[in-house]
């Protein structure tokens, strides 16, 4: 086990979501299940109680707690991305898959876990600071999902199509 794991409360479904991050993000696996030697709030013996998992190379460790407590937008995952095709690819298979649309490139998971599907070119304009990040910054406040192509033109300092 690592130093520092991150530990996600699932009600029950633990090892189905580990299973589809692995599945979606690259350096992701599920890397152990663990079942309760004995009932547990929320569960029986017998029943997944842990799952070990990574997401993009962070160690992480599904906890089935039950419904006592819910994921929030105070956690999140960022993922950093290249380009469009990368973007989409993500975004939808979280929003296909039972997801949330948010705003200004967040969406849910259907396990209530919130992610941040970020293109660099992004978080790149918002480094640059000034009226390059002024005006990336205002474009991105009106997407759900990152539109590259708008982020560059508003880098560009061009008006939005």
């Amino acid at each position: 086990m690592t130093k520092n794991t991150i530990c996600l409360w699932y009600e029950h479904d633990a090892e189905a979501a580990a299973g589809f991050y692995a599945k979606t993000f690259p350096d992701s696996a599920v890397t152990a299940v663990h079942r309760a030697p004995s009932d547990f709030p929320g569960g029986k013996a017998g029943q997944v109680l842990t799952v070990e998992f990574t997401v993009c190379g962070v160690a992480c460790m599904g906890l089935n707690g039950g419904t006592a407590f819910q994921q929030s937008e105070a956690f999140s995952f960022q993922i950093a991305t290249d380009d469009q095709a990368e973007t989409d690819r993500y975004w939808n298979a979280i929003v296909g898959n039972g997801g949330v649309e948010s705003a200004c490139g967040w969406c849910k998971d259907k396990w209530g876990l919130s992610w941040q599907i970020t293109p660099r070119v992004l978080t790149e304009a918002m480094a640059k600071g000034g009226d390059v990040a002024k005006r990336a910054f205002a474009a991105m406040m009106e997407m759900r999902k990152i539109d590259v192509a708008k982020i560059e033109a508003a880098v560009r300092g061009e008006a939005s199509a």
